[in-house]
């Protein structure tokens, strides 16, 4: 899966431990499902999940890895990623923008990645063939960055894996049912009934936008007008998220646990969001009664190496090498409430 900024891989046997002694829990709802990493797991071990996020490429993420059945799309999919990965570079629209005007990639992987992409958008493919072939391109280009995991930025000097040649391989498909969605968290909320909802919501002012919109061009291919050194799509400007601001987070979370129709609620939270641990918990005592799991947890590289401008001078200090991750699980005693 893409490097990926809070993801979970480090967590989630955490996760796993509150989640699979639960009686009773069949369904689930990953709200906030990101790389799809959790929602993957859990569809591994037999539960039936739906993995929604409101950005496109991770949509793509959870329809490859949640809503795919392997049995199914498994032999049409290796077929399809030979073929793709056979194709030669045509420099076009990524290229230019994420390898010339900037150094994501090299231009010899975007040439790639330009060719790829451009057939699946003339293959019209069914949405789950579709986000496989995309899943792969998506991973193939992440191994081959010159980047610390983030878009927002890339490095000075190129990384010496980008100097490796650009090459597909088929995700690592699951077996079974699952679905998938590309909503708002609180229409996803109100839309799901299940067993369990897992929540990691975004909780500071990183977007994942912004973080990652190098991925959101690439599944969207519409090709957006960019602005600024990181080449960002210009709507990232205007789609924000009341979870990355300070005055609009508690509203937020207040109103997707308030939404949620699940009989078991367990949320991800950080000691570094813009709300106090103890506030998150009493969010959600709304609910029913908590149970707060901490975990000292090492820090993203980004936040440990320190800040530098455009001309590779270190102009900040890195921040502390730890932080407290930490899961909450709450059993909802009263169901709710679900809005006309």
């Amino acid at each position: 899966m893409i490097k990926y900024l809070g993801s979970k891989r480090v967590l989630l046997p955490r996760i796993l431990e509150q989640i699979e002694p639960l009686p009773g829990v069949r369904s689930m709802l990953d709200l906030f499902s990101g790389t799809s990493r959790v929602g993957h797991a859990l569809k591994a071990r037999g539960y039936r999940v739906h993995a929604n996020d409101h950005n496109a490429y991770a949509a793509v993420l959870a329809t490859c890895y949640v809503q795919a059945d392997r049995d199914h799309w498994g032999s049409r999919a290796g077929r399809l990623i030979a073929d793709l990965d056979g194709l030669p570079g045509e420099p076009g629209w990524f290229t230019e923008t994420f390898c010339v005007r900037s150094r994501y990639l090299q231009p010899m992987n975007g040439a790639r990645v330009d060719a790829i992409r451009e057939r699946i958008a003339a293959l019209s493919l069914e949405p789950e063939l579709e986000a496989i072939a995309l899943t792969s391109l998506m991973e193939a280009a992440d191994r081959v960055d010159s980047t610390v995991g983030v878009q927002m930025a890339y490095l000075k000097k190129w990384a010496p894996r980008s100097h490796q040649p650009l090459r597909l391989r088929l995700p690592d498909l699951l077996p079974g049912a699952g679905s998938a969605s590309c909503l708002e968290a609180l229409e996803a909320a109100r839309g799901q009934e299940v067993d369990l909802a897992y929540l990691d919501p975004p909780y500071n002012q990183h977007s994942y936008l912004g973080n990652y919109h190098v991925w959101e061009s690439l599944v969207r291919w519409d090709k957006p007008e960019v602005y600024g050194v990181a080449m960002k799509r210009i709507d990232v400007r205007d789609r924000g998220s009341g979870f990355n601001r300070r005055g609009g987070i508690e509203p937020a979370l207040r109103a997707v646990v308030a939404a949620v129709r699940a009989r078991w609620l367990l949320v991800s939270f950080s000691d570094e969001g813009y709300l106090a641990p103890d506030l998150v918990e009493t969010i959600l005592g709304g609910r029913g009664p908590v149970r707060r799991i901490e975990v000292p947890h090492r820090r993203y590289i980004g936040a440990r190496i320190g800040i530098y401008n455009p001309q590779g001078e270190k102009v900040g200090t890195p921040g502390p090498e730890a932080n407290r991750e930490m899961l909450f699980l709450v059993r909802a005693e009263e169901p709710a409430t679900v809005e006309a």
